[in-house]
């Protein structure tokens, strides 16, 4: 199956197609992660999207229905340099062709994708077109031309469309155990014991992964998940102990109608936490403005500085989008930057309990430097009784 990528400049791609029969526009971008194919294929953030992977051999451990970030894959397309024609992993339900072709997704292999980052760190992000069907290359360009990224509200179409309590069971929250020298059991379900659901929060899904939800309730918080369009007084008649804003795709300055709610909700003084775009959402309700990176922040390794405590994390980061620190209120506090470019990674409010970050510490692709942020969140909202 042949396959085409095009950007917007005019450069076109050539390779074998893999997943579904299909054509799909979005902007092109490049993630530095060496796995975790699956669940940036399940991000919602990347809707309107299509990822192209750096490491050169992808595939090698299938996909499998536990690692799932969101209730589909929300990638436009996938772009990779080689598909691994085997797949080894005791865990794995299908192959990577196999799972895109089930959700319609186009895949390319066989590209240069050192060519391609090269070319998106040069000139910043393009916006591009990918086909597995038989489609010319003008025809290509011109689609790639005709897509719009910037503006548009993702949001709407990642969210969950009703409210409802996370793992109400305790059936998918609970950490892997890994289990040795036991015969007869199903190592895929053995987990850690949770603690009790003992703080209720609210948490808006704006396009939230999974594991955000899974660690939230392994620190003993009882979450109850609004869709996007959730109020604040929707979010206020659950008499929530604290305040989560999710993660999700696109550009935050299209999103004013959550932003006044997110105001409201900063007024009332219960603790709020932010992650990615619950950031973004958090630094305009401060006043802040916010701006579109040259090629954004992909991947598992990027640094960031504590500058409270002058210690550095290694994050993982998916993120088009950045607060312009200098625009922030006066009573709001910029305690993370990116020691790659500078960039805001961090808010801490000076007399309310607040406060965001731009990266994922809920991802530990490898290093868990981030991972206690959510016991942060939960000692700021005991802290206020």
């Amino acid at each position: 199956m042949k396959a085409i990528l095009a950007l917007e400049d005019g450069s076109v791609f050539h390779g074998t197609g893999f997943g579904a029969r299909a054509s799909a526009s979005g902007e092109v971008c490049f993630n530095t992660s060496m796995s975790g194919y699956q669940e940036i294929l399940t991000d919602p953030s990347y809707k309107g999207q299509i990822v192209t992977m750096t490491y050169p051999l992808i595939g090698n451990y299938g996909v499998n229905s536990q690692d799932v970030e969101s209730w589909r894959p929300h990638a436009s397309g996938f772009v990779i340099r080689e598909l691994s024609p085997v797949v080894s992993n005791w865990r794995a339900d299908y192959s990577l062709a196999q799972y895109l072709e089930q959700n319609g997704i186009p895949g390319i292999q066989g590209v240069d994708t050192r060519a391609l980052t090269k070319k998106l760190r040069v000139r910043g992000s393009l916006n591009g077109f990918i086909s597995t069907e038989d489609i010319s290359e003008a025809e290509a360009v011109q689609r790639a031309k005709e897509f719009v990224f910037v503006g548009v509200d993702y949001v709407k179409e990642v969210t969950h469309k009703t409210a409802f309590r996370w793992d109400e069971k305790d059936e998918q929250s609970a950490a892997f155990e890994l289990v040795r020298g036991t015969e007869n059991v199903d190592a895929r379900q053995h987990r850690k014991p949770l603690p009790a659901a003992d703080i209720p929060i609210v948490a808006f899904d704006y396009g939230m992964k999974y594991n955000i939800l899974r660690r939230l309730r392994q620190q003993g918080f009882a979450v109850q998940v609004l869709p996007a369009t959730a109020t604040a007084a929707d979010a206020l008649k659950y008499k929530p102990a604290g305040i989560f804003l999710s993660n999700g795709p696109g550009d935050p300055a299209a999103l004013d109608y959550i932003v006044r709610e997110v105001k409201t909700l900063v007024d009332t003084g219960i603790p709020i936490f932010g992650i990615c775009l619950g950031h973004q959402l958090l630094g305009q309700a401060f006043g802040a403005k916010t701006f579109k990176l040259k090629f954004g922040h992909r991947g598992g390794n990027q640094p960031v500085k504590d500058l409270e405590s002058g210690k550095v994390e290694i994050t993982s980061q998916n993120h088009g989008f950045a607060v312009d620190g200098d625009s922030l209120a006066k009573d709001v506090s910029v305690n993370r930057i990116n020691l790659n470019d500078q960039t805001v990674e961090g808010l801490r409010h000076k007399t309310k309990p607040i406060f965001s970050v731009q990266y994922h510490p809920e991802a530990a692709p490898g290093p868990h430097d981030s991972t206690p942020l959510f016991g942060e969140f939960r000692s700021l909202i005991e802290k206020r009784g």
